[in-house]
């Protein structure tokens, strides 16, 4: 069975907590809800999950790149036009450095701005269900529950202080 969302709105950040125990408590997956509010509230105020990311990967990888390329760029660029002068080594690491450290910290950056964009799920083209009073000061309570669990999940909803539930 397909999942559908549905919304429950309500008052008072302890209401939205009872929502979120009742959910849990009836064996709806952690996975399955979230919380929406306008408010910033401490992590874990309403007893949600710990949202895992892996953003700290991407600078990781481009550095990693960006240090790999400017080390080839530099070595080969020096291979293939040799300028010996003196007895000096054809690779000399001062130059080297300016050009890796600069390839390294761009290709970084560019990652992190990818990895941002991947991690946040942009561009969103599908809309979810959402209400413009959660921008008043309500908080929003979102399941996404089978078909068959829709009037359950509304009751449970509604005896944990809801105001209003919207379904699609």
């Amino acid at each position: 069975m397909a999942k559908e969302p549905i919304l429950g709105l309500f008052e008072t950040a302890d209401n939205a907590a009872d929502a979120g125990d009742a959910l849990k408590a009836a064996g709806v997956p952690q996975a399955d809800y979230d919380f929406l509010t306008d408010t910033p509230y401490p992590e874990g105020a309403f007893g949600e999950r710990h949202e895992s990311h892996r953003l700290y990967i991407f600078p990781f990888v481009g550095a990693l790149i960006g240090l790999t390329v400017g080390i080839m760029l530099t070595s080969m660029t020096q291979l293939a036009y040799p300028l010996v002068q003196g007895g000096k080594p054809i690779l000399s690491m001062p130059p080297m450095a300016v050009v890796t450290y600069e390839s390294t910290m761009l290709t970084a950056i560019v990652f992190t701005i990818i990895g941002i964009i991947f991690e946040s799920r942009l561009p969103s083209f599908k809309q979810g269900l959402y209400d413009t009073r959660i921008t008043e000061g309500y908080i929003g309570v979102l399941v996404n529950v089978d078909e068959g669990q829709l009037t359950q999940t509304q009751t449970l909803l509604t005896q944990a202080g809801a105001i209003d539930v919207v379904r699609k």
